[in-house]
């Protein structure tokens, strides 16, 4: 894709939906959601957000990026887990089964970075009631890969949380807990073994899950995308490691550094700063390239200019 294309859908950013046919729009961080009976219609917009704030700029087709990337992982891991997807009529859209959401987040981690490293080089050994090895460095592998579970914050932060909080903090059972846990390690065995055969590690990710009317529980919201997961490029992995040398990766932490190189970290008495139009480029292009590598797919922009009527189009169709 030429610069000329990203640099003109500057001009046509899909911040926000108002689908008033549709139902009563639920805004989340990235998705607008609109119930219709037993069915939800997820519009991932363009919005981009770092340390549980929307940052003010969107990312041309990051929207579209999402979605699609989100798409195929819960295509290719359906024999896995299954998951709230009834079909994708827009490339901006899902439809999906209308779920009661899990309150956690059930992070997987393989790898030793982003906030567990932080708190790692702090002096942590115990993660959520996992216990961690001394001697590890930044982006060192795991023993093996562990969960390790948050709140889900309608603002603020997340909060780690140990098994026995999660489930108190929740309506599952013991044995519920544990399945979706087992589930959400299978998840990330099967995304990290794809990950592998593009040339990538998946270092650590998380899953949402839902409970359907009938009572059965499915993977929801999305998988395996670089908002929900970070990557590293294999190769020169090794290497790096050796050296202590920050590692070269697919995923959104690079823009949660520059807004803290920019004296953002998500505190209250913080200003976000305004993204320059060149970064939003060099974020969309990183986000083209994820898309890229962990499919094996060409992107193919949707360079439609009122992307909003577009999405209405094929919601009446569908």
């Amino acid at each position: 894709m030429t610069d000329d294309v990203l640099h003109k859908q500057l001009a046509h950013p899909l911040q926000s939906t108002h689908l008033s046919s549709f139902g009563e729009r639920y805004q989340g961080k990235v998705r607008d959601t609109y119930r219709q009976g037993d069915r939800l219609i997820l519009v991932t917009t363009d919005r981009i957000s770092a340390f549980d704030h929307v940052l003010p700029q969107t990312i041309p087709f990051k929207g579209q990026l999402l979605n699609q990337t989100a798409a195929y992982f819960f295509e290719t891991t359906e024999d896995v887990v299954p998951n709230h997807v009834i079909e994708v009529p827009d490339p901006n859209v899902t439809i999906a089964q209308a779920c009661s959401p899990v309150p956690i987040e059930f992070v997987v981690r393989g790898y030793l970075a982003g906030h567990a490293w932080r708190a790692y080089d702090e002096g942590a050994r115990s993660l959520c009631g996992q216990e961690l090895p001394d001697g590890l460095t930044e982006s060192a592998p795991l023993p093996s890969p562990i969960l390790t579970p948050t709140t889900k914050a309608e603002s603020g932060h997340d909060q780690d949380v140990t098994r026995e909080e999660a489930i108190a903090g929740s309506d599952l059972t013991p044995s519920e807990y544990d399945q979706l846990a087992e589930w959400a390690l299978s998840l990330y065995a099967r995304g990290h073994e794809m990950a592998a055969e593009q040339g990538l590690i998946l270092v650590d990710t998380k899953y949402e899950f839902g409970r359907t009317p009938d009572g059965d529980f499915v993977v929801i919201d999305e998988v395996h995308t670089p908002d929900s997961s970070r990557y590293y490029y294999r190769d020169g992995y090794e290497e790096r490691l050796e050296a202590g040398e920050p590692q070269e990766q697919l995923s959104k932490e690079f823009v949660r550094e520059w807004l803290m190189e920019n004296g953002f970290q998500g505190g209250e008495d913080e200003q976000i700063p305004d993204m320059p139009d060149e970064f939003r480029l060099t974020v969309a292009k990183r986000y083209i390239e994820l898309y890229e590598r962990v499919t094996g797919q060409t992107f193919v922009p949707d360079t439609h200019p009122d992307p909003e009527e577009r999405i209405l189009e094929a919601l009446t169709d569908a």
